[in-house]
């Protein structure tokens, strides 16, 4: 498998680990009532695995953007070409104003 589809797969699944984390966190502190709802509805745990899937794409696609964000490309030359910028001295000049009629 090609280095940066691992790359890609494993901030993918380092994402949705720190989702699952979070959900079970959530669950487990009973934010907003959550871990009481998963426990006490039929659908509980239906809402456990959408909100832990949905999660999971939202974290995973966050992870794959910093990692490929922060690589560097060691290939690349420093440096750079810049261009001198020369300075000039500002004059004030008169502008001409016309009155409205």
């Amino acid at each position: 498998m090609p280095y940066l589809v691992r790359f890609l797969l494993r901030h993918a699944l380092i994402g949705v680990g720190v989702a699952a984390v979070f959900v079970a966190l959530l669950a487990a502190f009973d934010v907003a009532h959550l871990g009481t709802l998963f426990l006490t509805s039929a659908d509980g745990p239906l809402a456990l695995i959408v909100l832990t899937l949905a999660l999971g794409v939202t974290f995973g696609s966050v992870q794959m953007g910093f990692a490929v964000m922060l690589m560097s490309d060691k290939d690349e030359p420093r440096g750079g070409h810049r261009h001198r910028v020369r300075l000039t001295r500002l004059v004030p000049r008169l502008a001409r104003v016309h009155a409205r009629r």
